[in-house]
């Protein structure tokens, strides 16, 4: 992939161009209030719990979740252009009130899933939510999914996207990477690749509720969980995204990275999650390897519930203290 020029100034203009003559879906409207259930907390677990099954095979599974979402509200005040990030499909999201093609600052969305399900219908909502609250421009991305590709793939179209922002025009200092579950452990892994192999490195990562060893081995240890992502779940997708190789695991497990020269982490993990455990053990080797790192252990939050901002204060909170550390990140900051 050609790097972005010195000056920046013919890349940013292609950008621009490209953007504008991207296919726009506009200011999307809000569904039907209507269609909301009474008790929206447990319709948020319900839809998470299709997503966690670990029974049947993943293509029911994705349709599953990816039918549940469809009834989910959609974002409202923001604009959204459709973009092809160097062959990786994206959405290109940010708030209505600003009015340009490339901005100042990006954030790259890596959505959660399972590594099989997700999509820009499923997390359009939560990026559209980060894009309005750090003023920011979203990349939203569809990368490939198991069964069909596994590991590195993923990290491949997650690089892909990172340098596509770059070669656009923003600046790596002002990016940061988030991403949720599967998202998490996939903004950790792509932020390793990209700054072995090309030296710029995100401003910062936030990782919501990661999944940071697919051996879980301390899953057993929050059993108070209100959806459960259960070790057979985590060594299931584990040994697929892997290669079905059991050895393999550690490989492709967050935990057993070297993260000496890493960017400032924001972790975030519900009080009672199964994965709260293995997230604490993973902020304290970030931790240990000098990495500006900070766990936000929310009371409430169960695993996923931030894709429900919509429905959940608690989500609609832990998304803005996230929203919060990636402002104090961007090197060219919101005006307050």
């Amino acid at each position: 992939m050609p790097l972005r020029s010195k000056t920046g100034l013919t890349v940013r203009a292609m950008a621009c161009l490209l953007l504008v003559s991207s296919p726009m879906i506009g200011i999307a409207r809000a569904d039907d209030a209507s269609a909301t259930k009474s008790d929206p907390r447990s319709r948020a677990k319900e839809i998470i719990a299709r997503l966690l099954d670990d029974k049947g095979n993943f293509g029911d599974r994705r349709l599953r979740f990816e039918e549940a979402m469809k009834t989910t509200p959609q974002p409202t005040r923001v604009q959204i252009r459709q973009v092809d990030a160097d062959g990786v499909d994206g959405e290109l999201i940010w708030p209505a009130r600003l009015h340009h093609p490339v901005g100042r600052r990006a954030i790259l969305y890596l959505h959660g899933g399972g590594f099989y399900a997700g999509s820009l219908r499923s997390h359009r909502n939560i990026a559209a939510s980060f894009a309005k609250a750090s003023s920011a421009d979203v990349l939203l991305i569809e990368y490939r999914l198991l069964p069909q590709y596994r590991f590195p793939r993923q990290v491949n179209d997650a690089v892909t996207a990172f340098r596509w922002l770059l070669e656009s025009g923003y600046d790596a200092e002002n990016i940061v990477v988030i991403g949720d579950s599967v998202g998490g452990t996939l903004a950790l892994q792509m932020s390793l690749r990209q700054i072995a192999t090309n030296g710029e490195k995100p401003a910062a990562v936030i990782a919501i509720s990661p999944i940071a060893d697919f051996e879980g081995a301390a899953a057993p240890t929050h059993s108070e969980d209100e959806v459960s992502v259960s070790r057979e779940w985590l060594r299931q997708v584990g040994k697929e995204y892997a290669g079905k190789e059991s050895t393999s695991l550690q490989q492709v497990s967050p935990i057993n990275n070297d993260y000496t020269g890493f960017p400032p982490v924001l972790l975030q993990v519900g009080d009672k999650e199964a994965l709260r455990g293995d997230v604490e053990r993973l902020f304290e080797k970030l931790k240990a390897a000098n990495v500006d790192t900070r766990l936000d252990v929310v009371p409430g939050l169960f695993h996923e519930a931030s894709l429900f901002p919509f429905w959940l204060d608690q989500a609609r909170r832990s998304n803005q203290h996230a929203a919060e550390f990636a402002m104090t990140h961007f090197a060219d900051r919101p005006p307050q």
